[in-house]
């Protein structure tokens, strides 16, 4: 198995695209804490999860909060010894030009997609040495790459999130943790369903993605179940992105 023995924290891992990697990253082995604010939905997760045989503990996680990235890293450490893989996956979409965009709505999309995987990343880094190295996954999108004509705190957010990947790998390639940026286009999760059930919308979506299709959580997990493994480990400070052609035009 691809994760045998290893211990991952995953945000943002009650539905979604945290969800499915939870579920993958379970199959391949690995014993999996998955955080989110969302508890009945985690719950219902890790008893999924646990119900297939693999291992998954559900915790409380706003990952705005520096306290609740403590108990979430402590409470792998404590568990199961050690820290090896972590995917900052939470996130949330506004979509305002930048003169819509309020500065409430731009503070609460940076504290969760940007500043999130900033105290993720910097508490799970000691765990990770502890542990003599580790892989960080941070979830960002083609919005980190290029600019849109709908949305600013988003981009912004997501581009943040890609510089500070490469900071991170870096800083931490001598202490043997790697960190790599996973790019998806527009993926079918809860995040997306508002916009997308517009028809005019989601055939937009789908016309601007040369494969003829919108993406599926799947897609991006085994893109992250890579980035994780020791398949990857002369990969730091990359970015893999999954979006079906979109930013290739």
């Amino acid at each position: 198995m691809r994760l045998e023995n290893k211990v991952a924290l995953i945000s943002g891992g009650a539905r979604g695209m945290g969800a499915v990697e939870a579920k993958l990253f379970a199959e391949e082995g690995a014993k999996v804490i998955i955080g989110d604010m969302l508890e009945e939905e985690g719950r219902k997760v890790e008893a999924k999860i646990n119900e297939a045989g693999g291992e998954c503990v559900f915790v409380s996680l706003d990952v705005s909060s520096e306290e609740a990235w403590q108990n979430a890293v402590n409470e792998a450490v404590s568990r199961y010894g050690k820290l090896d893989i972590l995917v900052n996956n939470a996130g949330i979409y506004r979509a305002h030009n930048v003169e819509e965009t309020t500065s409430d709505e731009w503070d609460q999309v940076m504290d969760i997609n940007a500043k999130g995987v900033f105290l993720g990343t910097k508490h799970a880094i000691p765990a990770m040495r502890d542990a003599g190295g580790g892989s960080i996954v941070n979830i960002s999108s083609v919005a980190g790459l290029v600019g849109s004509r709908a949305t600013s705190a988003y981009n912004a957010s997501k581009g943040a999130v890609r510089l500070l990947t490469k900071s991170t790998a870096i800083q931490y390639a001598a202490d043997g943790i790697r960190a790599n940026s996973v790019h998806p286009g527009t993926i079918e999760t809860p995040m997306t369903e508002g916009f997308l059930a517009d028809p005019s919308m989601r055939q937009d979506r789908m016309d601007r993605t040369p494969i003829g299709r919108l993406g599926k959580p799947e897609d991006v997990a085994y893109g992250a179940l890579f980035l994780a493994s020791d398949e990857a480990s002369f990969m730091t400070g990359s970015e893999l992105v999954i979006d079906g052609g979109r930013t290739a035009e």
